[in-house]
């Protein structure tokens, strides 16, 4: 076994002490090479549980967030589905969920990011994933309507056009509240078009940004 194929095993290991229990999100997890998605300087770093940096001040979420998320997202469910996701950063949670969802969409509002996140992916071959450099505060209207959408920045409210992207039945997942306090916040469209709101773990996210540069 190779040393990053140890330090997989590792992380997935932890994951499961953490609380981690939804198997297709650990699968997905272990397949995917986070030393695929970080500066080669810090590859010894990637499975550590803690966030790293991946230029224009932003980071790659901590194993732990990206699991977390991904299992709330998907609990009860056997696939996300056709999934947006809003902040791509370096691709790392997109390349997660393409054996998760059907079709994922990932946009990011920084062009060197998403420019760098096209590289991080394309050795992996996923043809279900699509990136677009764009305002991800106004989602992505052209593919919607979404069965799931998730939210890699905090905002002190999650932005309309997000929600209204949301197919019946759908879920959208996102960090609540300020740079101080931020919580995680699931958004259920239900069948008939109403909408219910469940809080779970306190998590803290870069901002949410309108615009693109």
């Amino acid at each position: 076994m190779t040393a990053s194929a140890r330090m997989i095993v590792r992380m997935i290991a932890r994951l499961r002490t953490q609380g981690i229990r939804n198997e297709a999100v650990l699968s997905a997890m272990q397949r995917v090479p986070r030393t695929q998605f970080v500066d080669s300087g810090l590859a010894f770093n990637a499975y550590e549980d803690t966030p790293l940096p991946i230029g224009f001040q932003q980071t790659i979420s901590q194993p732990f967030v990206v699991a977390r998320m991904l299992e709330i997202l998907l609990a009860g469910r056997a696939s996300l589905g056709r999934t947006l996701e809003v902040g791509a950063g370096c691709g790392y949670q997109a390349a997660v969920m393409s054996s998760l969802a059907s079709d994922v969409f990932a946009v990011e509002r920084i062009r060197g990011l998403i420019e760098t996140a096209k590289e991080n992916l394309r050795p992996l071959r996923l043809p279900n994933v699509r990136m677009k450099h764009a305002d991800g505060m106004l989602g992505l209207p052209e593919a919607a309507p979404f069965d799931s959408i998730i939210v890699a920045a905090g905002a002190p409210q999650i932005p309309v056009a997000l929600v209204e992207q949301l197919a019946p039945g759908g879920r959208l997942l996102a960090p609540v509240g300020d740079q101080r306090t931020q919580q995680l916040v699931l958004v259920e469209r239900r069948e008939n078009n109403s909408f219910t709101e469940s809080r779970y773990d306190a998590v803290r996210f870069v901002p949410l940004l309108a615009g693109t540069e």
